[in-house]
């Protein structure tokens, strides 16, 4: 383990000028700024009010950016946890999202401690397409009825009562409302022809407020808003308040916290990398984690809902000139200013409007292109990201992930058990390879390049193509049955078998002891460095003999031949 973790924000300040404090100055205002609509609405998305949204990107930003492992990072609240969240608020309440986060948080730090971020790189690819697809459904759903303006009341936490609810309630649609929401959608996705810097979710929030406000004055015209819906925006921070903790309340709620520590991993970890591609470092995933986990244990004490890293912000960071996480800590200070001086004014922004940035959101984390290139794959591919796709919709999030991952591990361990053989050659050697005279296997499958030799008379070779482990096993002993007395001398050749676990241990042990009984000697052939250290730690090598273990073909025929002639 690394004795030392340093945040990069020390390593950047040795290097740091004036110059890159005005960009990164300039960046943080920019991200800060773009980054307010989006705290809002991810917050009130969770089931939660909006400033907790805003304290969540000024304290988790502040920390992410201060303690992480990457220079431009920003982090806050994003829809990865909507879903979650939102289950968690509906069933225990914010004391129980607290306990969760913070829980996460822990998690997050160990990771980091240990040094497992490493781990999230074994997240299938799938799973993490299907269960983002999935979020960007749910959010979409959550955001129906205040795009058309209904009046629902309170919203069930599933997809399918929300659904009903929703027909129910067509009747009620606020046309005024539906208006604001459909051109402010139209313009999120128009403006960035017009300017690619300036986001066009905070656009739109601006326009949409200006002129809710004016036409509402003169018309009389009305459609919800922050303000109306959850009352005034405080313009100060509240105090730190600890949850109340109890081992029946942790033991329930830990597998959501699981889950948030696995999504906030996820996301930052994501989103580090996609930086570095687009300035050329390399962060640290270890701290990064860490980092993750104290802004998530100080999120909820302040307030605030589970953080990770932002990509959009972070990749606005990057094209607004950030170079350092001074940027996203100016990023979190301009958010903070908001909230001081003018959060009075978040509370007139139409939900339309706040709904149709979270209906482009949802659309840009469906990722469609990754799905249509994932429907022309396999077929096992593809059954793994219907199931957790449609697991996070209408189950849960954490059951859709522990499914996905069972599904890919059974579609691995079977792939891998087609792809192994284990080959009886009967009648020739070339050099390493073998001339195959094998009912199992088609004529010509393989050519010899160079001379073949007869095999000796009174020995037995197999060839183990592919991992020897508890799915292959049962191949092998069908495979190996033949050894009778007609056999003095059984040649395992394994150039082809780079791995091998304890299920395939046992069945050479097993199969030494068949052996034994008809007294014949198993050799084994090129073997591997994993299976031979394997062999080696659990004093199997001894067992067989290892004068009847061989790196190479040739000393083995040879060891063999001998065997067979003292017979």
């Amino acid at each position: 383990m690394r004795l030392m973790l340093q945040p990069e924000l020390i390593k950047s300040l040795k290097k740091y000028s004036g110059k890159t404090f005005i960009t990164d100055l300039s960046a943080g205002i920019i991200v800060g700024i773009v980054a307010l609509p989006l705290a809002i609405a991810f917050a009130i998305a969770s089931g939660v009010g909006p400033e907790r949204g805003i304290f969540t990107a000024v304290i988790a930003g502040f920390i992410i950016s201060a303690f992480g492992g990457s220079k431009v990072q920003i982090g806050g609240p994003t829809g990865a946890f909507v879903v979650i969240v939102f289950g968690i608020i509906q069933k225990y309440g914010y004391s129980g999202l607290m306990t969760a986060t913070i829980i996460a948080g822990i998690l997050l730090i160990l990771l980091g401690v240990f040094r497992l971020g490493g781990l999230v790189k074994f997240i299938p690819y799938t799973i993490i397409t299907g269960f983002t697809a999935g979020i960007a459904v749910t959010i979409f759903t959550t955001q129906i009825g205040d795009f058309l303006g209904l009046t629902t009341g309170k919203m069930p936490g599933n997809f399918a009562g929300k659904i009903v609810v929703y027909g129910k309630a067509l009747g009620t649609i606020n046309w005024y409302a539906f208006a604001v929401a459909a051109v402010s959608l139209v313009l999120i996705f128009l403006w960035p022809k017009i300017n690619k810097r300036i986001p066009g979710s905070l656009v739109v929030i601006i326009a949409a407020t200006v002129a809710t406000f004016i036409i509402g004055h003169f018309t009389g015209f009305k459609v919800d808003t922050i303000g109306s819906r959850y009352g005034a925006i405080p313009s100060m921070f509240p105090s730190p308040v600890l949850p109340s903790l109890c081992i029946d309340t942790l033991t329930e709620l830990f597998p959501s916290a699981v889950s948030i520590a696995v999504l906030a991993a996820i996301e930052s970890l994501m989103s580090a990398v996609v930086a570095d591609g687009m300035i050329g470092a390399k962060h640290d995933s270890d701290m990064e984690l860490i980092a993750q986990g104290i802004a998530n244990i100080a999120s909820p004490i302040f307030g605030g809902i589970p953080a990770t890293g932002a990509i959009a912000r972070t990749a606005t960071n990057i094209k607004n000139g950030g170079r350092s996480p001074v940027a996203g800590m100016i990023h979190a200070l301009t958010l903070l200013l908001v909230l001081l001086f003018f959060g009075r004014f978040v509370a007139y922004i139409p939900m339309a409007a706040l709904a149709a940035v979270l209906v482009s959101v949802s659309w840009n984390m469906a990722g469609f292109p990754a799905i249509r290139g994932l429907l022309k794959g396999q077929k096992s591919d593809i059954t793994v990201l219907a199931v957790t796709f449609a697991l996070t919709v209408f189950i849960d999030l954490t059951v859709a992930i522990e499914v996905g991952l069972l599904f890919s591990a059974y579609f691995f361990i079977k792939k891998m058990i087609d792809v192994s053989e284990v080959r009886e050659c009967r009648s020739s050697i070339t050099g390493g390879l073998y001339s195959v005279n094998n009912h199992e296997q088609d004529a010509g499958k393989r050519q010899d390049t160079d001379f073949p030799h007869p095999l000796p008379s009174g020995v037995l070779i197999y060839e183990i193509e592919g991992p020897l482990f508890f799915g292959t096993v049962r191949k092998f002993e069908l495979a190996v049955e033949q050894a009778g007395v007609d056999y003095y001398a059984l040649v395992l050749e394994m150039q082809h078998t780079i791995y091998l676990d304890a299920g395939g241990l046992q069945a050479l042990l097993q199969l030494k002891q068949a052996c034994d009984r008809r007294h014949v000697t198993i050799i084994l052939s090129g073997i591997h460095t994993q299976p031979y250290m394997l062999l080696e730690k659990t004093g199997t090598a001894d067992r067989l003999d290892r004068k009847n273990i061989f790196d190479n073909i040739g000393g083995a025929l040879e060891r063999a031949e001998k065997i067979a002639a003292s017979r």
